[in-house]
């Protein structure tokens, strides 16, 4: 798939946010929310950072304090950070009841016994519920179901496909499989509306296609997944930034940005502006040091680095760390395991 600037700009921005927000997570369940540096140095190899905890910290000086207490450092969070973090707590406390408390829907079981097989299990079902985005959205505007496509009018061929798929009739992605035959239109645009529907029901309208593949049984998607999204560029893009490989929803973007942010998300943005403000003090302040020291003839000038295209270490060195061993697959797996314990939603 051509890859579009702005789909790639959106789908990098959380790089940064998502590891800092595991580091504030950290230093939150510690003791008096103070974390000595060399346990969090112990906790970087879990999230797959390289170098210095107390070097990385110190890029982020909105974001984290930094002190020194005898001969060891410890860190906090700021004063933002933590109205941050209170705001965050509220808008969890006010979508509580809207995301939690189906007792009477849901329940948690276990039938092996086994801490990794534990489930979800549905106790009663209400047709109320079972209603897809796209069907809330063609009622209120008084038409029929159908995707939309979010494509240059340049994409000819692919406009194309899109009118023939879409001219078939929706098929709800909570519509009853029965009938349904394998490599069918019917279960090609069940399976294209489940994915719609499941990305439509996450905070930033992205998922990796690995996440996506755990459901595959459950769910009865097609085993080429990557191959049933490739064949609808108008609804999904797919992007291996990072070489991990991930859909996003088209219709939920206007260029880089959202077009609808739930609560959460604007208040995980303000984490982010945060961030790049401490980055560009730390960054503004290192470099008058090396200007002042140039001036005294203390160090030498070394010739910028030009940034060829495509050069992806250069983003690790504006990030103000070393991603290292997240693009090895193994690597990325614990990489995963830590990075999403706290961001689901």
């Amino acid at each position: 798939m051509k890859k579009e600037p702005d789909l790639e700009s959106a789908l990098s921005r959380n790089r940064r946010w998502m590891v800092n927000n595991q580091i504030k997570n950290i230093i939150l369940r510690c003791p008096g929310q103070v974390a000595s540096i060399d346990f969090l140095q112990k906790k970087f190899k879990s999230l797959d950072l390289q170098g210095k905890a107390l070097n990385w910290l110190k890029k982020y000086p909105c974001c984290f304090e930094v002190y020194r207490e005898k001969d060891d450092y410890f860190c906090q969070l700021t004063k933002q950070m933590k109205f941050l973090v209170e705001d965050e707590e509220s808008v969890k406390d006010l979508q509580e009841p809207d995301s939690a408390k189906y007792s009477d829907m849901f329940r948690v079981v276990n039938y092996t016994g086994r801490r990794s097989s534990m489930e979800i299990e549905l106790m009663s079902w209400n047709p109320d519920f079972a209603v897809s985005t796209i069907e809330i959205v063609a009622e209120k505007e008084g038409r029929e179901p159908c995707f939309s496509c979010s494509l240059p009018a340049t994409w000819v061929k692919s406009w194309e496909r899109f009118r023939e798929f879409n001219s078939t009739p929706y098929v709800s992605p909570y519509a009853e499989l029965r009938g349904l035959m394998e490599g069918s239109i019917e279960m090609d645009k069940r399976s294209v509306a489940l994915v719609h529907e499941l990305l439509s029901l996450t905070l930033w309208k992205k998922v990796s296609i690995a996440k996506l593949g755990h459901f595959r049984r459950e769910f009865c998607l097609p085993e080429k997944l990557n191959v049933l999204l490739l064949k609808h560029p108008g609804i999904f893009y797919v992007s291996n930034r990072y070489q991990i490989y991930t859909v996003l929803l088209r219709e939920g973007y206007n260029g880089s940005e959202l077009i609808e942010k739930d609560p959460l998300v604007v208040v995980k943005e303000k984490f982010g502006e945060l961030m790049q403000e401490g980055l560009h003090e730390y960054n503004r302040r290192h470099y008058l040091m090396n200007l002042e020291k140039k001036k005294k003839g203390m160090i030498s000038v070394r010739p910028e680095r030009r940034k060829r295209s495509g050069d992806e270490t250069s983003d690790q060195d504006d990030q103000g760390g070393d991603m290292g061993g997240i693009f090895d697959a193994e690597e990325r797996k614990r990489f995963y395991k830590v990075l999403f314990d706290d961001n689901a939603k």
